[in-house]
């Protein structure tokens, strides 16, 4: 008996320090995703936030303040996404490693091209973005350019596996770039198709794929619609028609159905992110459950 004890503990030693996982605090799914394809089991990751939930208006609860104070890296969109909660969370935690600036706080908006930077700040244009649309999931080129920069952080603040994040990032890499060449392919029908949004939410999507947007169901951004702004829609309507009206994973369905049964074309919800629907189960499978929903919505 005693030996086997002996033996068991010999083959741990022999086997070296278990390594400790790195705690990730994702502001968004998707950057959670992306965390996992870089880094699998060596990052234990925790999401502040869900595709069925409107990111600008997430509530800095105790349970995300202990999950950032625990967290080595958090990895947010930025562009003033997440202005409303996620500077109280930084403050709040505690945690000098994840404070602005420091390695383990990374903004992946600013690895990427913004479009719609405003050209003047004015509140009563509505719920206006000093650095441009945030929304920069939606365009998976984006999402390469993100991956490379993330990898590269990941080494940064976990040395000891920057080997791994590398190889990790290259096989991630290889296989993006294959699947952005199969959307592109499959996606192709859908240029020039003209479409009324709830909110601007897919814009980048919208531009990669050659997808008009002619009418917003917001009177101005981060404005719930109303009655006259639709109405005014509806009458647009008449001249320059669009085939949808397409609603993110967490706007309230109401507005566009309302729309959509006046204007008699589809109304299309969009997984905003991974787990917007039972078929976003990660990134892969969120643009192809994007493409499909368009796709047959556009009767392509």
């Amino acid at each position: 008996m005693k030996t086997r004890i002996l033996l068991f503990l010999l083959a741990l030693l022999a086997a070296g320090p278990a390594a400790a996982a790195l705690n990730v605090l994702a502001c968004e799914p998707e950057w959670g995703a992306l965390t996992h394809e870089l880094a699998g089991d060596r990052a234990r990751i925790y999401e502040a936030s869900t595709a069925l939930q409107d990111v600008h208006h997430i509530q800095a609860r105790p349970s995300l303040i202990a999950a950032a104070r625990r967290a080595d890296l958090a990895v947010c969109t930025g562009a003033e996404l997440e202005v409303g909660w996620l500077p109280v969370l930084v403050r709040e935690s505690g945690n000098d490693r994840i404070q602005p600036n420091a390695p383990g706080y990374f903004e992946a908006a600013r690895y990427v091209n913004l479009i719609e930077i405003p050209t003047r700040l004015d509140r009563r244009e509505g719920d206006v973005h000093p650095e441009g649309n945030p929304h920069i999931q939606t365009d998976p080129r984006n999402i390469a350019k993100v991956a490379q920069a993330l990898a590269e952080r990941l080494a940064q603040v976990d040395p000891a596996n920057a080997a791994a994040y590398q190889t990790n990032y290259r096989a991630f890499d290889a296989r993006w770039q294959q699947a952005i060449a199969k959307w592109e392919r499959e996606a192709a029908p859908l240029k020039g198709l003209k479409v009324v949004v709830h909110h601007q939410a897919f814009d980048y999507l919208f531009r990669w794929l050659g997808i008009q947007t002619v009418g917003s169901l917001e009177p101005l951004p981060g404005v719930d619609p109303t009655i006259s702004h639709m109405t005014a829609l509806l009458e647009a309507q008449k001249t320059n028609p669009a085939k949808m009206v397409v609603r993110a994973s967490f706007n309230d369905p109401r507005a566009s159905e309302w729309f959509a049964g006046r204007a008699h074309i589809e109304a299309v919800m969009l997984p905003f992110s991974v787990g917007g629907d039972d078929a976003s189960k990660d990134l892969f499978s969120w643009y192809d459950d994007m493409l499909a929903i368009l796709l047959k919505a556009a009767g392509k």
